[in-house]
């Protein structure tokens, strides 16, 4: 069984870093592709970008539900068939309805792909494996969009739109590939931990969308990861792009060394940070990392007082986006796997979707944030804050809700200790007699 676990693990990890690659190839060139080389306008930029996150809105609520009854392998290899048409078709579209449906389609694809994956991980995994195993992911995934986007930045060229084609066509190629990997993966019974995945629906309020919003604990996570959501990723390409650029003056290359630290904290710090947060409480690491990133929104609000120089107030700005990577770093082990051992026994793709859909919320009212950050830049800073203040009391109240193996999975492979301890000892003296 551990064999053919890790045999499945390897696979999955191996076609989501593929797919993360091709999607880095494509991802930081949409608005340039649809607003100058298909010379469509920023409108419909806007609108492309809005349909993509409509296609996911509009998918995952049914998604979790196919999972659970149908398996997450044949839900992968679906929505990976379905992006590879959408970002192809995207490629080669010239007009604002091709273009629309495209996003739609790719949208929806790779919405889909992100909760099938994780139960795919989860039943994959055990108890003691799963943080370390959404860490690998969530590394894998970071540094494929980065190779990704470098290599894009590479081949893209605005006065070719055949040199977009190719990028496009990279990227449906990538979630082919994966559908292929996923099509050899052999999976396992699912593990779980005693306890922490209730077998009786019941004990979490019933199954389905009603027994989720039953479940007062997912509940308070779903709240607390769209805070989450919001604060951070966000407002990453909007609201603290639009303050960095009108209050502090950052410059364009500016803003993409930013990203890039962003991209390289979480690459440096992933398996330092697991290190330290696998065998702590996750309330504790998640309301920690609240306080983390109240420290990154002064420090990005320094930036924009004008009181440094110009050096100065791009290091700070530079400096606030790898203090959000630090925290991703420390969320990706203990989000992910915290959300599976909610789930009742046979609910776990609803569960993950349901996260997935509180994310594509968040970030598609992220850009709400654009008004203050370009317009009111110090209120901007102050209401994020008292976000990140906010997670990191929700994050403890939400430990309330949690029992300790939830809280702490560690505790589980230390009872398996002790009692492998205990019976020893009542062997020996077994023997001894």
């Amino acid at each position: 069984m551990t064999k053919v676990m890790g045999a499945a693990m390897r696979r999955i990890q191996a076609g989501n870093a593929l797919t993360a690659f091709g999607i880095g190839f494509t991802v930081p060139f949409l608005y340039i592709y649809v607003a100058q080389v298909r010379g469509l306008g920023s409108m419909a930029a806007t609108s492309a970008f809005v349909a993509f996150a409509l296609g996911a809105l509009i998918a995952l609520p049914f998604t979790g539900r196919v999972i659970d009854r149908r398996g997450p392998v044949p839900v992968v290899m679906g929505a990976a068939v379905a992006a590879s048409a959408g970002a192809l078709s995207l490629g080669l579209s010239t007009g604002v309805v091709p273009i629309l449906l495209s996003s739609l389609a790719l949208g929806a694809g790779q919405a889909v792909m992100q909760p099938a994956l994780a139960t795919m991980i989860v039943w994959c995994s055990t108890p003691a494996t799963r943080t370390r195993s959404f860490a690998m992911q969530f590394f894998m995934q970071n540094l494929g969009l980065g190779i990704g986007g470098l290599i894009g930045g590479q081949i893209v060229d605005e006065s070719r739109p055949g040199s977009f084609v190719l990028l496009f066509g990279i990227e449906a190629v990538m979630f082919l590939v994966l559908a292929g990997i996923i099509a050899t993966v052999r999976m396992p019974h699912v593990p779980s931990i005693k306890g922490a995945m209730p077998k009786d629906p019941s004990r979490a309020g019933g199954s389905g969308w009603k027994g989720l919003l039953r479940h007062k604990a997912m509940v308070q996570l779903c709240v607390l990861g769209f805070v989450l959501f919001f604060a951070c990723y966000g407002q990453f390409e909007s609201g603290l792009a639009a303050f960095g650029t009108e209050a502090a003056r950052i410059s364009p290359s500016t803003l993409g060394f930013a990203l890039a630290a962003n991209t390289g904290a979480i690459v440096v710090a992933q398996f330092v940070v697991l290190r330290l947060v696998e065998k702590r409480r996750r309330s504790r690491v998640i309301a920690l990392v609240g306080l983390i990133w109240t420290v990154a929104w002064v420090i990005a609000g320094f930036s924009g007082l004008g009181h440094g120089s110009a050096m100065m107030a791009a290091a700070a700005f530079i400096t606030t986006y790898a203090l959000f990577g630090i925290g991703e770093a420390m969320l990706s082990p203990t989000l992910a796997p915290l959300v599976a051992d909610l789930a009742p026994e046979g609910s776990v793709g609803q569960y993950n979707s349901a996260f997935a859909l509180v994310k594509q919320m968040a970030l598609a009212l992220g850009p709400l944030g654009v008004p203050l950050g370009a317009g009111i830049p110090m209120l901007y800073i102050g209401v994020f804050v008292l976000v990140s203040l906010g997670i990191a009391w929700l994050a403890l109240r939400l430990g309330g809700q949690l029992s300790p193996v939830q809280d702490n999975p560690s505790l589980v492979s230390s009872r398996v200790v002790a009692q492998g301890r205990a019976n020893g000892a009542k062997v020996s003296e077994s023997v001894a007699a």
